[in-house]
């Protein structure tokens, strides 16, 4: 990771520009998998001023074209000395096959999905996280009309707002071993298809049901490669108990 500060003539406190990448064997988000089964290439660049941090983030399949693609753009602003965070992210998951627009902000056509966030951060005293997460413009997982008799029947009339919350627990360990253990889950239920008036149901964001979709845990460290440098490293064990799956995944930083 290479930090380069910079700040106006005067100034006190310096804007700081960071920029990195991870190697994940897999892409696993939120319970689950994106990126078919190739490692995942995830670079990152960060500026943070007083509290404010501007992101941009990838995940990039090393395995070839895949579909599962993503670009994301970040606002976050922390606060209250540090036990708190909004962000503003806007997602966005090109489709290497296709010729995909990224400028496209038709809110019924675009590509990108906006999700505000808030989180509590949790402290030294307080060894505890819990974020909240909801989708609210673009792509998003679509209400469908369920009533026969209306025009708007299994049409597309609004967003379900997709909502994601997540409980975590870190705990530093003995040999430097950090251990954080998370518990996310899907706040938000699909409309089930019904055959007795042909509604086809909906398609969820975070899977078919709302429920417990990330469940696991993960142990990350340093490994020191010489005097002067040492390469982080995680490895975890992800779960998802609504889809029935699991996942592990090990990856490294730099």
């Amino acid at each position: 990771m290479l930090s380069i500060c910079s700040s106006s003539f005067g100034q006190k406190e310096k804007a700081k520009l960071d920029f990195g990448a991870d190697v994940m064997s897999r892409y696993v988000w939120r319970g689950t998998q994106f990126g078919g089964t190739s490692p995942s290439l995830q670079p990152s660049v960060t500026l943070n001023y007083k509290g404010w941090e501007l992101g941009a983030w990838g995940a990039y399949s090393l395995g070839g074209n895949n579909s599962g693609q993503e670009f994301d753009l970040y606002l976050g602003y922390t606060f209250a000395k540090d036990l708190f965070s909004l962000t503003l992210t806007d997602y966005y998951f090109p489709t290497e096959d296709e010729d995909y627009n990224y400028f496209e902000f038709n809110n019924d056509l675009t590509g990108h999905v906006l999700e505000g966030s808030f989180r509590f951060n949790g402290n030294d005293n307080i060894p505890f996280a819990l974020m909240v997460a909801v989708n609210f413009w673009g792509a998003d997982a679509v209400k469908l009309g369920d009533h026969p008799n209306t025009t708007d029947f299994n049409q597309k009339t609004g967003l379900q707002y997709s909502t994601y919350t997540e409980l975590s627990y870190s705990h530093k360990m003995a040999n430097d071993v950090t251990l954080d253990a998370f518990l996310g889950m899907n706040l938000t239920k699909p409309a089930e298809a019904k055959t007795s008036t042909g509604f086809n149901g909906e398609s969820g964001y975070y899977g078919s049901k709302a429920g417990i979709v990330n469940l696991g845990v993960t142990l990350s460290k340093e490994v020191a490669l010489n005097e002067k440098f040492s390469l982080p490293v995680s490895a975890s064990v992800i779960t998802n108990p609504v889809d029935e799956k699991i996942y592990f995944v090990f990856g490294f930083s730099f």
